[in-house]
């Protein structure tokens, strides 16, 4: 953990959002992150394995069509969000990594947050240059031994998030709780920005604050 890990404490929760292209360290930084806020990190991924696990009907749906090669609809990703931020340890906070993914499920999450008398507190926008996530992807790629992963493929995954996800972002910066932050650096350092921005919003009171 870095100095402004360590002074750092949260406030009475949060609830974020990290968004940012494939390669662009969303998913590490977003755990590091919310072990500073305390609240629990949750990746679609997750989500989909909670309810797998459970059991659940909604499990068996979501079991069914990853097993079938699809690609689990919105309406489905949103119902497994919706009872994932249900459970307690999500009462007080989170941070979502991974959802929404397009503007159908933005709606979807507004609804649910609504509902409930809540709304996202602020949004990480991870800010990387496409040629540097590619590098990233290649390289993890290479020490990984995924073939199947080549710069045209990695090429086409940013393309969808270009075309899908990025979107989404104009929606928040209309209601003015997007940070953009560096993505480029050593991880302590982006960790350091992240921390400092959600300070100032005074969702994290630091050792200096």
């Amino acid at each position: 953990m870095s100095q402004a890990q360590d002074g750092a404490q949260a406030q009475d929760g949060a609830r974020l959002l990290i968004v940012g292209p494939q390669g662009s360290g969303k998913g590490t930084q977003g755990v590091r992150i919310a072990e500073v806020v305390g609240v629990p990190a949750i990746s679609t991924g997750d989500m989909f394995r909670a309810a797998i696990s459970g059991g659940t009907e909604l499990g068996e749906k979501v079991k069914a069509i990853i097993e079938a090669g699809d690609l689990v609809p919105d309406a489905v990703t949103s119902e497994v969000v919706s009872e994932r931020l249900s459970q307690d340890d999500a009462a007080e906070g989170f941070l979502l990594d991974g959802y929404p993914r397009n503007l159908a499920q933005v709606s979807d999450l507004d609804a649910f947050l609504s509902g409930r008398g809540e709304q996202l507190d602020a949004v990480i926008e991870l800010s990387v240059p496409r040629g540097e996530s590619i590098d990233r992807l290649t390289r993890r790629a290479f020490e990984q031994g995924r073939t199947d992963d080549t710069e045209d493929v990695i090429a086409n995954r940013l393309a969808i998030y270009e075309r899908e996800t990025a979107p989404i972002l104009d929606v928040y910066r209309e209601r003015g709780i997007v940070d953009v932050i560096d993505g480029v650096g050593s991880l302590d350092e982006i960790t350091e920005r992240i921390v400092a921005a959600l300070g100032a919003r005074g969702l994290i009171r630091t050792a200096a604050a």
